[in-house]
């Protein structure tokens, strides 16, 4: 598969290519050039800004139609469609004045539309804004966002949860490529550090007609951070200090680039010492250390654009058994700890033909996790190798109609080396192909598509019958098709309503499949079942957005239906002290959705009012409740901002209240959870000196250092609450 992807890239980068360029002059209503405006072409990956006078130029641009994006903060999004044949174009471009959020474009959808534009509701964040909230981790920051959540042990290990749905069914993307880390384990994070990461977008619902088996419950889609603009040299160092877990994060990074080649590169630290709850104690061994390092290299003209990406994550952490042992704010793990190491390399190509396009990804992730009880010497230690690929052809326009085909495959390997393993040596290959167009008339846009996927698994015998640690060989193959069909309209002014159905699929995990032993941290014996089959859904989303010059708001309902719902049972038989547990299988349906509103009075600009209720309720055939739901959830907030437009810029001060509910709903091993609130406060700003800005952020979460346990929170169990107050002070200095 690697030949043929260098065969193309060699045989259709030889092609001639006209040269284009745009060019022109950003301006506001009164005709006043507007500085610092960000033009980009998304589907080339290219961007500049617009100089002191207004003026921009972007070099080397393929022929075809190609969208501008213009923007600027406190402006209105404007997206141009143009048409590039050998020549200059000139765009010029007055922007309007808008309070609303800029609007942003959307990557991790088939079209890279404008976020208005999109058919599918897609939640973005930016890493700052995320950062902005004061949290500790990535996964923490994301667990603000209406709709998503986090199953926590401490602060070190967290795993998203979208609308219910967690693990293998919630699937993450990362430099263009799917990341895969043994997301089936419950001790097992996200695997990803916030540094290098420009933003996020979060898809909530079925996505498995673009990216196949484990997005059958919603996808993270993280951005990376762009390279400088062409000519420049760019470099920025931030430094976060955290009181509750004495915490320090240092983070230094440097970008370059000319008009083809493209280089950045940034390192970043974390260590944090045991977290400390309201009544002052720290609860033991959640200590963590976490080195990330990443590098980009690019290169682009009018016939390819192309990168390469590397991370390199290391992550030492302790286990956290013993509950409120030795006090202290040592900051090296204890045992039992894991250290887990996480490589991930890409390439991602644009080649382009004329009127069409051809897009090329493939991504190498390295897996290396280990776990210590009372030595250095692992007990268990897994290495996971994945190679996976995608290539999408974009088809030249035919009327109004825009499609894509693809092929998508994966090749991994699982391989064990201590003691103790989890689930045996095995083999998955994937491999999909799919379609999917687009057509907009006046103001209403459709879109659907389908997609035939199969998975083959093989795994290898281990052990001795009958006895714990034995794993039966077996030689699996799954396979679905899927498909979804989304409408969007906007013929009411200020409204947008948008309906989606789509279906998907997930094949059962190895540790469903194979498992038979004790699970570690769950005192049970748990049996794994060969004859599993798919988890099918379809779910239907309904979303309203009004938009206008002050006041805005949001309603989003789901549905889904999940056939073969996949979860464990007590069988009532006991196997050396521990209960025994079967993974079975019964249709399940979780529905609810999120609502918000967001006002900023007139002549009060710069105060902004926000509140949000999401909600969700699960249950399987017979009426039980499904388990790890995250309680339903009001947040308000209220932020000022302050600007001079020309030292000061993004000045702000807010305060919070999340309002979780209790939550009753429980499944077969969770118990209730009592209600609780949280006061959050944050002020930030941004002072630029000759060349050098210098931004500043302070937070005090949990002001009221509130006493709580997370009902997601896997330390529940032992009584153990969540973290107290946390005063997070954060600078950055960009060059």
């Amino acid at each position: 598969m690697k030949s043929i992807f260098m065969a193309l890239f060699l045989g259709l980068t030889s092609i001639v290519f006209a040269q284009n360029k745009v060019t022109g002059t950003i301006v506001d209503k009164d005709n006043n050039p507007i500085s610092g405006a960000t033009i980009i072409l998304p589907e080339l990956h290219k961007e500049t800004i617009s100089n002191e006078k207004g003026n921009y130029t972007i070099n080397a641009i393929p022929n075809g139609n190609h969208k501008v994006i213009i923007s600027f903060i406190g402006y209105a999004t404007q997206s141009k469609s143009v048409s590039f044949s050998g020549s200059t174009v000139v765009v010029d471009v007055t922007l309007l004045e808008s309070e609303e959020h800029m609007d942003e474009v959307i990557v991790s959808t088939a079209f890279n539309k404008l976020q208005s534009q999109n058919v599918m509701k897609v939640e973005h964040q930016t890493v700052k804004e995320l950062q902005q909230k004061g949290a500790t981790t990535l996964i923490e920051g994301l667990s603000t966002i209406p709709g998503v959540s986090q199953v926590s042990t401490g602060v070190s290990i967290g795993k998203p949860v979208i609308r219910g749905l967690s693990g293998n069914r919630v699937l993450v993307y990362t430099q263009g490529v799917r990341l895969e880390n043994q997301q089936f384990g419950e001790e097992h994070g996200l695997g990803l550090n916030d540094a290098g990461v420009e933003s996020v977008e979060v898809i909530k619902g079925p996505a498995s007609l673009l990216y196949g088996s484990d997005a059958l419950g919603g996808v993270l889609y993280f951005n990376t951070e762009k390279f400088a603009t062409p000519h420049t040299v760019k470099g920025n160092f931030n430094q976060k200090f955290f009181s509750n877990t004495h915490g320090s994060s240092s983070n230094f990074g440097v970008s370059t680039s000319t008009e083809k080649w493209k280089f950045l590169t940034r390192l970043k630290y974390d260590t944090h010492s045991d977290y400390k709850t309201a009544d002052s104690n720290r609860v033991t061994n959640t200590r963590f250390n976490e080195t990330d390092f990443k590098t980009a290299f690019g290169f682009s003209n009018s016939r390819v654009s192309s990168t390469i990406r590397y991370n390199f994550n290391k992550l030492n952490l302790g286990i956290p058994e013993e509950g409120f042992a030795v006090q202290t704010t040592d900051k090296k793990p204890e045992f039992p700890r894991q250290g887990v190491k996480n490589h991930v390399i890409s390439w991602n190509n644009i080649i382009y033909l004329n009127q069409s396009k051809l897009e090329a990804n493939a991504g190498f992730i390295t897996n290396d996790r280990s776990e210590f009880e009372d030595s250095n010497i692992p007990v268990l230690n897994m290495k996971l190798n994945t190679f996976n690929y995608d290539v999408k052809y974009y088809s030249p326009k035919i009327g109004k109609i825009e499609s894509i085909f693809g092929v998508q495959g994966m090749s991994q390997t699982n391989r064990n080396f201590g003691e103790e393993i989890l689930i045996p040596d095995a083999d998955v290959n994937d491999f999909g192909v799919f379609g999917t167009a687009l057509t907009e008339w006046k103001k209403n846009t459709l879109q659907a598509g389908l997609r035939f996927d199969n998975r083959k698994i093989t795994t290898q015998t281990h052990g001795t019958e009958s006895e714990e640690g034995y794993f039966q060989s077996i030689d699996k193959s799954f396979s679905s098709f899927n498909a979804s069909l989304g409408y969007k309209n906007n013929s009411i002014e200020n409204f947008i309503f948008r309906l989606n159905v789509a279906s998907g699929f997930r094949a059962p995990n190895l540790a469903e499949l194979t498992s038979n032993g004790v699970h570690e941290g769950s005192n049970r014996y748990e049996i794994g079942n060969p004859e599993l089959k798919n988890e099918q859904n379809i779910q239907t989303d309904v979303n309203v957005e009004f938009k206008s010059s002050h006041f805005e708001f949001f309603v989003n309902g789901f549905y889904n239906h999940i056939n073969n719902y996949i979860f464990i049972q007590p069988t009532g038989n006991v196997i050396e002290g521990n209960d025994v547990y079967n993974y079975v299988q019964d249709n399940a349906q979780l529905y609810g959705g999120e609502a918000g509103i967001h006002f900023h009075p007139h002549p009060l600009d710069w105060l902004h009012i926000t509140s949000s209720f999401e909600s969700v309720t699960g249950k399987k055939s017979n009426s039980e409740y499904l388990p790890l739901l995250p309680a339903n959830k009001v947040n308000a907030g209220l932020r000022a901002e302050f600007n001079d437009g020309k030292t000061f810029k993004g000045n702000f001060i807010s305060f919070n209240m999340e309002h979780f509910l209790q939550q009753n709903n429980i499944g077969q091993f969770e118990t209730k959870t009592n209600d609780y609130t949280l006061f959050n406060m944050a002020l930030g700003g941004k002072m630029v000196l000759s060349k050098v800005a210098i931004e500043l952020h302070f937070n005090i979460n949990n002001l009221l250092n509130r006493n709580y346990v997370s009902h997601l929170s896997r330390l529940k169990t032992d009584g153990i609450p969540n973290m107290g107050r946390n005063i997070v002070f954060g600078l950055n200095l960009s060059i």
